[in-house]
This record gives structure tokens, sequence and C-alpha cells, in this order.
């Protein structure tokens, strides 16, 4: 009851509600762009090919990759196929980048000015990629069959194919894309939690009724009738159960948190002796990298098999290993995406959280952690244990990343349904939902009302 309690009160404080309803309304708009046909696009024949290509292939694919974060926008291919991901490439490829290119690294520390420097940048990167994605696509479509893909005798995805045709996806997904990065900011800007997270989010459960719908055809049938099911009503109560416990450990996956002890010494107001002692904690995230090690081995794996399938002879060695690698049942294809995983995991963390820079932080502050010397012993230190950090959440993100997999090819359970039950479609829900509520049980507890649990508060993916 706390929980309804809660959301009735988020509506009785007009600023709240507000957010609320703006966030809503762009939320809309977001997914009237990803329903909206790229002009010059017969999507009826591209869909037969799709279904076509997802049938023969299997299920899982780097096609249903893009349909999870597209928000469907691949079936009828949308002026808004690209949606957000332009905005969180460039930003990753900026945050990557400003970790190892000097340059890039001062304007980083160089406060606001930097920082607007570092923005601006970032936009001129998501109009290249728009620019070369779109390209991309609109070739892809044009010519299929260089891609391995065969067309139905006498019918073609796009109806004029040309420089035109080019020019005029360019420009439409281009302007969609920076149009939804707009949107993505009011959100932030005028509504509630990341405007950025929020989108993907969504676009994710908008497949949700497509979920539920292959559910009640599994283990109810086919309008009903029990004959056609192909699960039985064991196996749907376990999966049910199954779902609430990953979602349990997804939970304590994203807010688990290593509290480490600091002590800072208080200085007088005039700046000189010090006095008394007081205590806090730096929070050390189990889930350091977020969702980033899964969206990195993904395409890595599906790319390069697609690439190895379509210039090897069907049979011989190599396309066999391309079509093992392709296979996400195969335990190479598991094994592979295992070790990808682990290694971005480390890889994020090494380039992200900088323990030299800590160090110096605490130093400087007067802070110091109890029983280790300040200054390099503290650095080094503090990698040792963000090491041991990592190990552990890189084990947790790889068994949530591999549950989907083991639920489609063991049990055949459709990719669907699977995709809900981990990797990054829950990681993100899960992340999204929690912040979001936080940030709502503010307002609240702000304003004197019962936040969204009968007892303490929600923890966001960055808080203690």
């Amino acid at each position: 009851m706390s929980m309804t309690k809660g959301f009735a009160n988020a509506f009785r404080i007009p600023e709240l509600r507000k957010k609320i309803f703006v966030t809503l309304g762009l939320v809309f708009v977001c997914r009237l762009i990803s329903q909206i046909p790229t002009p010059g696009v017969d999507w009826t024949v591209l869909g037969e090919i799709i279904s076509d290509y997802r049938s023969s292939s299997g299920q899982g694919g780097l096609l249903d990759w893009f349909e999870v974060f597209t928000g469907g926008a691949l079936g009828q291919c949308a002026i808004g196929f690209l949606s957000i991901w332009p905005y969180i490439s460039a930003q990753i490829v900026i945050q990557l980048l400003s970790s190892v290119v000097p340059s890039l690294e001062k304007l980083k520390k160089e406060g606001e000015s930097g920082r607007a420097q570092l923005a601006q940048i970032t936009r001129y990167l998501i109009i290249v990629l728009c620019v070369v994605q779109a390209w991309g696509i609109a070739t892809a479509l044009s010519h299929p069959e260089a891609l391995g893909i065969p067309l139905p005798p006498g019918k073609a995805i796009v109806l004029n194919p040309g420089i035109g045709f080019n020019a005029m996806t360019v420009i439409g997904m281009t302007t969609a894309s920076l149009f939804v990065m707009w949107i993505a900011d009011q959100i932030t800007t005028f509504g509630i939690g990341n405007g950025a997270s929020l989108i993907i989010m969504i676009n994710i459960t908008s497949r949700l009724p497509q979920a539920l719908f292959a559910a009640w055809e599994r283990y109810f049938g086919v309008k009903g009738d029990a004959s056609t099911a192909q699960g039985t009503y064991g196996e749907l109560f376990l999966l049910v159960i199954f779902f609430l416990a990953v979602v349990m450990g997804t939970v304590m996956l994203v807010q688990g948190v290593r509290k480490v002890t600091i002590h800072s010494t208080r200085r007088s107001v005039g700046g000189g002796s010090t006095f008394g002692m007081k205590q806090t904690f730096m929070p050390l995230r189990v889930n350091y990298t977020g969702v980033m090690p899964i969206i990195f081995a993904q395409p890595i794996i599906q790319i390069p098999s697609a690439i190895l399938l379509k210039f090897t002879k069907t049979g011989s060695a190599l396309n066999r290993f391309a079509e093992e690698l392709a296979s996400q049942s195969s335990a190479l294809h598991l094994v592979i995406y295992a070790a990808l995983i682990m290694f971005f995991t480390f890889f994020w963390v090494a380039t992200q959280f900088n323990a030299v820079e800590i160090s110096e932080n605490l130093k400087k502050e007067g802070s110091y952690l109890p029983g280790i010397r300040p200054g390099r012993a503290t650095a080094e230190y503090l990698d040792s244990l963000m090491t041991k950090i990592t190990l552990i959440g890189g084990m947790g993100l790889l068994l949530v990343a591999l549950i989907p997999m083991l639920l489609s090819g063991i049990l055949s359970v459709p990719w669907a349904i699977a995709s809900f039950f981990g990797g990054t479609s829950l990681l993100i829900i899960v992340g999204v939902a929690l912040d979001t509520l936080r940030i709502m049980e503010s307002h609240l507890l702000v304003r004197k009302y019962d936040g969204f649990l009968s007892h303490g508060s929600l923890r966001g993916r960055s808080g203690v």
C-alpha cells in the first residue's frame, strides 16, 4: 500500500504532477517518431524479409538487438530508427577519449567552460554519426543482396533507389535523431529523471505487449485453444518465480555498493588549526560499469560473424565457425560472449576509475582512509579494492547477461519473452526505474509526504 500511496501523493504536488505530465507527453512524441515509416520504403516487403531472416538465423541475433533498442522502429524502417543511440554513442566515445587524450582530459578538468566545449564536440560527433549511419542504412535498404539477404522475386525494399533516396533518408533520420536528443534534454530539464535513459527504457518496454502475447500463445494456445499450447502450466509457474528471483538479483546488483570509510579533519573558519573529526563514506558501486560491457560485447560478436557468413563458402571450416559464433545457443558463442563481457567490465573500470586522482583529492581535502597512509598507499588500496569489487560485479553482470540466451537456447523460450529475463533490457529497466522513483520520492519527502517504501528510502544507481 505504501507504493500505491506514494504514487497518489505524487499527483497531489503541483510541481511534481506537472513534471510527470511533461515527461509522459514528450515520451509519447518519441514513440510517435519511432512509428513513422521512412518515405520511399516498402515496409511490408521489409517486414517479410526480416521475418524470413529471423526464422532462418534463429532468435536473439543482431536484428533482435536492434529491435530492442529502437522500440520496434526496425520493422517499418521508421525515421526514428537511430533514436537516441547516436547521442549515447557520442557520449561514450568522448568519455573514453577524455581518459586517454590529454587535450580532452584537460577540458574535462576546466570546470564549466571545459564541459561546454566537450558538449559542443559531442554535438558535432552526433551529427557525423547520424549521417554515416543513416547513409549506411539507406545503402543497405537499396542493395540488401550485397549483405547476403535475398529479396522476394519481383519485389524491392526501396521503390526508387538512388542518390535522392539516400539523401532523403539521411536528412530524415538525422533530423529525427537530433529531435529525439532535444526531447531527451527537455525531459532532463523539465521532466523527471534522465531523458536519454528514460527514452531507452520506454523503447525496451514497448515490446512488453508483444512478449505477453507470445507468452499467452505459448502457454494458453493461439486464441485460447489449449491444443496449440507449446508449454505447460508448471513451466509457466517456474518461469514466473524465476523472473521474480532474477529481478530481485538485478536490483541487488544495480544498488549494491561497498562503503569505504573516510575520515576528514575539520578546520577552523580562518583556515588555522584543525579540530574534531568527521566520518563519511565513499560508495564504490558493485556494478560500476552499468550495461556498457553487454552493449560492447553483443555487436563485436554478431557483426564479424555476419561478415564471415557473407564472404565465406558454405560448408567451409570458416563458415561453420561463423555459424557457431552467430548461434547464441552454441558453447563457442557463450564462452566468447562471457570473455568479452569480463574484458570490457575491467576495461571500463580501468579507464573511468582513477584511484590516483581520488587519493590526491582526498589528500588535498585533508581526508584519509583509516589505517592507510595518504597518497600512493591510498591509491594502491583503492585500486586493489576496486579490482575485487569489479570481479564480483562482473560475475553478476555475466550471469544476468547469459540468462536470456540460456532460456532461449535450452528451453526454447521465444526471444521476445526471454529478453526480459536479464541482459541489457532488464538492467536498463531496473536501473532507470529506480533512479526515476528516487527522484520522485525526494520531491515527496521534501514536502513531508510518505515515500514509496514503508521503511527507509529508495537508492539510485549512484546513491549511497
